[in-house]
């Protein structure tokens, strides 16, 4: 903000700007048709926010409350210079001088080799992201920060190296004319999330910060009654959601433009044409170690069997442990850890839980155990309406049994898990319960869509030639003497795209007698969009019951995460206490069939209802739920690992002093006496990078949904048909975001808040 001796830098900047808007009345027809009008009017706004932040109340009201201060910081460096740079008024400003001033004195200067060069430096976008995040970071660093609040030139000072530097920044991202770009557009997005991911980090740390920073407020008066703590986490609220939805438009509309029809083909592709180059993509299974190390069987079968171990292991001390979840492996392995390395490897990798799966050695076994003669699964089941209900009915009994504090309970389930898996696949052919029954299956081949690898064909020619299809049905008819079987999933690799209802069991690679299938990096998001025929799945636009699951996945990533913060537990608990209820049961219930049953109908029907009329689509309504359902698979995944990550890392290190408990209780003190005040990997940006990942989901829906919006024709309006679901993925990223914000019950551990 500009002071009282500012005046003169105000008149200046209202000067640029009348020069600005009227050159564009003095240039020469032939120039005026090359270049669009309305881009010279593109600066007005920005000229008018810029009076607005230095000309305003929130000048004087900024010394006074930090939040209005940060109101006037993001108009300086998130919204005036994008404005100023869309009305690119190098020319305009040259055009409005006088000519012999231009001719005579600027022309030269600026064709000058060396101010070319600097130019060329100083908006560089690497050069242009460096000096915006130091210039952030260093005038919010108290001493920098109160010099600016105590002496008016420093004030100056900030506020012109705010604006200049966030000129340079946003230099590269509108490019304004006649400027060229130095790196590739796509370029940008990741430009841009890492400005984002300083500004989550810098806001969360002022949101979270207990002590007041700037002492200056501490002696300033209080308006409104707010304090001076309150105004601080206010603050880094406007610096943090205003902020990182200022760089993530940006981003979406980067995104978009890769997928215009300019960009695309004409009609949406019917099948998947994998193009290697010369080297190929990167396949995990042939580098040297690792690639070696999966292929061998043993290797996989050594995972899985200490993954049984530890599944034992759990059972026996959740039944004979003690029964409060902190100090019982069975309150800490499956709820904390467990699920924190299954969203970590879905998101580096791809669905490793079920290739080291417990519960596939223990039917194998009871395969060779009990050699029954095994039907095939009834064609009526084949769909995932079991799982639903199962998933459904697992979210609920989470909260409503509180079953990450229940050692009992959960040693329980992990055993009935074992037993019906074991009756089902002794009883039927193939994996019936991994593609139609297990709840814990469908929520890794659901999120397993968002991860880089997938199993698939390294030469798709390769395939073409093959007669024997051992990939799908093993290297001999006959199941006892086969060395290899097949895929049990169904899926023919030659047709198989993406990872829905794939294991990563890796048989297909073993049993492939060309060695043509490998762990491969893909574009899952890209995938994602296309509506081919896929082996073993089909179209998901056809799959009326894979979009269900989805949906009840993506909302019980919210409703699960809800149920853990204070504001949501004070109002069940007035619930119950206003209704006469002695449990919390019949509320949780109430909540829960709210947030899986009604609020799903609801939202996503009123989406496919405004797409049908806004994109003008003839499709009927499964075929449109369907079609869209499957870019929810983001956003979910987003909720999802942000918040198992945050019990993880909270909980990080809890498993120490339970295991020091055990040894303990056997008389076998190895690993000392239990230090259950024991610190974790938690650390102050952990929201921050919450946020982050949920953003990722934000722009990956965004991208999905717009792709799929393109499926339905020429004939149809895409961004109609688009925009309702855009708007349900914003409101489910507000959702999350408002959800981050609040206290949440720290699990897993001895804290309870």
């Amino acid at each position: 903000m500009f002071h009282g001796t500012g005046s003169r830098s105000r008149n200046t900047f209202l000067e640029l700007g009348a020069s600005s808007r009227v050159s564009p009345l003095l240039l020469p027809i032939g120039l005026q048709k090359g270049v669009e009008k309305a881009t010279y009017y593109g600066s007005l706004p920005g000229l008018l926010i810029l009076f607005l932040a230095i000309c305003s109340p929130l000048d004087t009201f900024g010394n006074l409350l930090l939040q209005v201060h940060m109101v006037q910081h993001l108009l300086l460096t998130m919204v005036v210079p994008p404005f100023l740079l869309l009305g690119f008024p190098y020319l305009p400003i040259l055009l409005g001088l006088p000519r012999r001033l231009v001719s005579n004195i600027l022309g030269p200067f600026l064709s000058w080799k060396t101010l070319k060069t600097l130019g060329k430096f100083l908006t560089h976008p690497t050069v242009c992201c460096v000096l915006f995040l130091s210039s952030n970071i260093l005038w919010h660093i108290p001493f920098f920060y109160e010099a600016a609040l105590q002496f008016p030139t420093w004030h100056k000072i900030e506020h012109a190296c705010f604006l200049w530097t966030a000129l340079l920044f946003w230099w590269p991202v509108v490019q304004p004319w006649p400027s060229q770009a130095c790196w590739p557009r796509w370029t940008m997005v990741p430009y841009l999330l890492v400005a984002d991911l300083q500004n989550t980090i810098l806001s969360a740390f002022l949101s979270f910060c207990d002590h007041v920073l700037y002492p200056t407020y501490s002696v300033a008066p209080r308006i409104g009654g707010i304090s001076t703590l309150e105004d601080q986490a206010a603050a880094g609220a406007i610096m943090w959601v205003p902020g990182s939805i200022a760089f993530l438009v940006p981003v979406s509309l980067i995104v978009f433009q890769f997928l215009s029809p300019q960009r695309s083909a004409a009609s949406p592709p019917t099948a998947v044409v994998r193009k290697s180059s010369p080297k190929g993509p990167f396949d995990l299974l042939r580098t040297p170690l690792v690639g070696s190390l999966l292929r061998r069987k043993a290797v996989r079968r050594s995972l899985q069997v200490t993954l049984l171990m530890l599944a034992i292991l759990v059972i026996v001390e959740g039944w004979w442990g003690p029964q409060f979840g902190p100090m019982n492996l069975a309150g800490i392995l499956p709820w904390t850890h467990w699920r924190g390395l299954t969203v970590m490897g879905l998101l580096i990798a791809g669905n490793l839980f079920c290739m080291a799966c417990p519960f596939t050695l223990a039917r194998d076994l009871a395969r060779r155990l009990l050699p029954f003669r095994r039907r095939s699964w009834p064609k009526w089941l084949r769909a995932k309406w079991i799982a639903i209900g199962l998933l459904a009915l697992f979210f609920w009994a989470y909260e409503a049994f509180s079953l990450w504090d229940s050692p009992k309970l959960t040693a329980g389930i992990i055993a009935g898990y074992f037993l019906l898996v074991v009756l089902i696949d002794v009883l039927f052919k193939n994996a019936a319960f991994c593609k139609y029954v297990c709840p814990i299956g469908q929520f890794h081949f659901v999120q397993s869509l968002n991860s880089p690898l997938q199993v698939q064909v390294r030469e798709p020619s390769a395939c073409a030639s093959c007669r024997t299809y051992e990939c799908i049905r093993g290297d001999n008819a006959m199941e006892s003497k086969r060395k290899h079987r097949g895929c049990e999933l169904l899926l023919f690799q030659p047709h198989k795209h993406g990872n829905m209802d794939c294991t990563f069991c890796l048989d297909c690679v073993q049993a492939c007698p060309k060695d043509n299938v490998g762990l491969i990096v893909s574009s899952p998001w890209k995938e994602l969009i296309l509506d081919s025929r896929r082996s073993g799945v089909g179209k998901y636009s056809c799959r009326f019951d894979l979009a269900v699951l989805i949906v009840v996945l993506t909302f019980g990533a919210f409703a699960n995460a809800m149920g853990m913060v204070t504001p949501v537990i004070q109002w069940e608990n007035a619930m119950k206490t206003s209704w006469g209820f002695s449990s919390i049961l019949p509320i949780v219930t109430a909540f829960y069939i709210l947030a899986l049953l009604v609020l799903p109908i609801i939202t996503t029907s009123l989406a496919v209802w405004l797409s049908l009329r806004l994109g003008e689509l003839q499709e009927g309504w499964k075929q449109i739920f369907s079609q869209f359902a499957v870019s929810l698979v983001p956003i979910g995944f987003g909720m999802w690992l942000a918040h198992f990550l945050f019990h993880f890392f909270t909980a990080s290190h809890t498993f120490i002093p339970a295991f020091q408990r055990i040894f303990s209780d056997i008389g076998f003190p190895l690993l000392g006496t239990p230090n259950w005040s024991i610190r974790s990997w938690a650390f102050p940006g952990l929201v921050g990078w919450e946020l982050f990942l949920l953003d990722l989901g934000l722009l990956a829906g965004l991208f999905v949904a717009w792709g799929r919006a393109g499926l339905f024709g020429s004939k149809t309006s895409r961004l109609g048909a688009f925009l309702p679901w855009g708007v349900l993925i914003f409101l489910m990223y507000l959702a999350g975001v408002w959800t981050f914000f609040q206290p949440m019950d720290m699990r897993g551990t001895m804290a309870t808040n």
